[in-house]
């Protein structure tokens, strides 16, 4: 029916609806109330920059012209507004509030936002940032090998590991490379691990049983190798024709000589 208005939803519909939205982390909170703190220094300033209006705020209205139209009435002709000529609207200044400020892990400095911050959840100012030994980026393949680390532990093991995209450089037709922080890494291994010294020893297992995997390996394809020489001699030997002789005949005084029944060689021979 028009006109027809909804039903309320009942409270505990709602509360439960609520309720099943997950939580934010404290690092989510502190980046939403970092953003809204700089949209709002970004707004004062904005406003800090219009100029005030003329005093009073009060635009004066020119009374209408009256033209004769010539048929026994008048009509008054409106004053065409120029373009850009609306009010000014101004805003009452934003209040001034202190920000949030993040202290960096290496210098102790204060600072608002880094490159390891928003990709990575890492507390290192971009002044602090060493992108070739202690800020390394390592592929998702080095962090599994290197480190011992599993898909659950690098996907599903909370917090999950943040990670930025990139082209592959070998060749831009292969599939995307996942870079994870290398510290991030690290601090997971020894996490699953327990200590530097457990995953030392897991490496050296795992070398050990890689190292008797190729042995036998090779000794599979020397013992191949060997089968099939022994066969190809074996079907050679087998191969070797012996002449079967018939009777032997004389040729002339003291030379004879015999016909294989087989092959037809025929051997000739003296008779002393």
């Amino acid at each position: 029916m028009a006109g027809a208005v909804p039903a309320p939803v009942p409270a505990e519909e709602a509360s439960g609806a609520a309720g099943e939205r997950q939580p934010l982390s404290t690092a989510a909170l502190a980046k939403i109330e970092r953003n809204r703190q700089r949209a709002l220094a970004l707004r004062q300033a904005r406003l800090a920059a219009r100029p005030y209006p003329a005093a009073g705020g009060v635009r004066a209205r020119v009374p209408p012209k009256v033209v004769d139209t010539g048929g026994g009435f008048f009509l008054e002709e409106e004053e065409e507004e120029e373009p850009g000529a609306a009010e000014k609207v101004v805003h009452p200044p934003a209040p001034v509030l202190e920000f949030d400020y993040l202290i960096c892990g290496d210098c102790g400095k204060e600072f608002m936002d880094s490159y390891l911050m928003q990709h990575f959840d890492w507390a290192t100012c971009d002044n602090c940032r060493d992108a070739e030994d202690k800020h390394k980026l390592i592929t998702r393949t080095e962090a599994k090998e290197e480190y011992l680390l599993k898909d659950c532990d690098l996907d599903k093991r909370e917090p999950v590991l943040r990670f930025i995209v990139k082209k592959n450089p070998h060749n831009s037709r292969w599939g995307d490379m996942k870079l994870y922080l290398k510290l991030q890494v690290i601090k997971r291994s020894l996490e699953v691990w327990g200590s530097e010294e457990s995953l030392q020893e897991a490496k050296e297992l795992r070398r050990d049983s890689r190292e008797k995997m190729k042995q036998k390996k090779f000794d599979k394809k020397v013992k191949e190798l060997r089968r099939a020489v022994r066969s190809s001699l074996w079907k050679k030997e087998a191969n070797i024709h012996e002449h079967e002789y018939g009777p032997e005949e004389n040729i002339d005084e003291d030379t004879y000589k015999k016909t294989c029944t087989v092959c037809g060689h025929e051997l000739t021979y003296e008779k002393m």
